[in-house]
């Protein structure tokens, strides 16, 4: 699968390669010289202690940060050079559901459509809507929701444009059960492929079923690569405590 940009890649190019990727926040270093291959299609759950690299990881590859050094290529696009072309193929969604508060549902969900050039975004925002139960508060100011609510929508804001890659930084927060279920949905595109995913969680057993592999960090490298097929939680459990 390539990016459907003026810089698109081969389709043999990974979605997603970082060599050497160092993060410092002053004499911190939040990432150090890590290494990872995310081929296209694959669901990757990314674990770790708080404080171990993960939201960092998923915020440099969202073109939010940049990094201290190495490199960072998104289906043949590098970063920080050619961020504007990466953003347009990624869905975000980070800890902030990156909303309006004074904006309506509808209205969030057509702003950031139009930003992104989506065709008819009124009717993507209503289908979206349908599509996460928010249906009926699509009129409603955002700041009147739950958190729950509000990360409903945060959802459908971050596939509004159908992207290829997904991110998603402990996407569970605030969801109910059925709320959570719905996560499953957004693993798809909207002809039913599979979109590169990658998520952030602390609940490994619900990694292991959401993910085909398993990434561990463990003070900004990787402790663990492993298919979820071939490790129970238990191992992951340890890797994420630092045992060996």
């Amino acid at each position: 699968m390539a990016l459907t940009s003026v810089s698109a890649p081969e389709t043999t190019t990974s979605a997603v390669t970082v060599e050497g990727l160092t993060r410092r926040f002053g004499a911190c270093k939040a990432l150090d010289h890590l290494d990872l291959t995310i081929p296209w299609d694959q669901r990757i759950a990314i674990l770790g202690h708080n404080g171990a690299g993960k939201s960092t990881l998923l915020r440099i590859i969202a073109t939010l940060l940049r990094p201290s050094s190495g490199a960072v290529v998104v289906g043949g696009l590098r970063l920080p050079e050619q961020a504007g072309a990466v953003r347009a193929h990624l869905g975000f969604l980070g800890h902030q559901t990156l909303l309006y508060e004074d904006l309506t549902v509808r209205e969030n969900l057509v702003f950031y459509g139009r930003l992104h050039g989506v065709q008819q975004p009124v009717l993507r925002a209503d289908e979206l809507l349908g599509r996460v139960g928010i249906a009926a508060r699509a009129d409603d100011r955002v700041r009147g929701l739950s958190r729950g609510q509000q990360q409903r929508v945060a959802l459908a804001r971050s596939i509004v444009h159908d992207p290829q890659i997904l991110l998603l930084d402990e996407p569970d927060t605030g969801l109910d059960l059925a709320g959570a279920d719905l996560l499953e949905s957004f693993l798809r595109d909207d002809h039913g492929q599979p979109r590169t995913v990658l998520l952030t969680t602390h609940n490994v057993e619900r990694a292991l079923e959401l993910a085909a592999r398993v990434v561990v960090l463990w003070n900004g490298r990787v402790a663990l690569d492993s298919p979820t097929c071939a490790i129970s939680p238990e191992s992951v459990a340890r890797a994420i405590r630092g045992e060996s």
